[in-house]
């Protein structure tokens, strides 16, 4: 089992599982996070820190896309160990369905 980062945290991207992770398994895009499955020790610390709740365990049904999208983007994204601030609006995004399809980037962050 690992954790996988899903599509509320698209244009929200709260950090605070950054924070907490003992392993620096988050990986940083321009609009979200992702999770490298082979990195991720399944501690389960970052889920109840996600205020949007856009992290999952990857033994829920559905989440196969999302596990495979977590391992891609990590190879091409930086490394992210230390928490910044959220976007000024990502509460308006928090919820908001269909943000994969209008709103994802594989265009990558800055990392640390």
């Amino acid at each position: 089992m690992t954790y996988v980062v899903t599509d509320n945290c698209i244009k929200c991207k709260y950090m605070d599982c950054v924070e907490v992770c003992p392993v620096d398994c988050f990986y940083e895009g321009e609009n979200m996070l992702v999770i490298q499955p082979d990195e991720c020790i399944d501690c389960g610390v970052c889920e109840p820190e996600c205020p949007a709740e856009a992290i999952k365990p990857d033994t829920e049904p559905g989440l196969e896309s999302w596990l495979k999208l977590n391992a891609d983007m990590a190879k091409n994204w930086p490394n992210i160990t230390q928490k910044k601030p959220a976007p000024a609006d990502a509460k308006e995004w928090d919820g908001k369905p269909g943000k994969f399809e209008a709103h994802f980037s594989a265009n990558p962050g800055s990392g640390d």
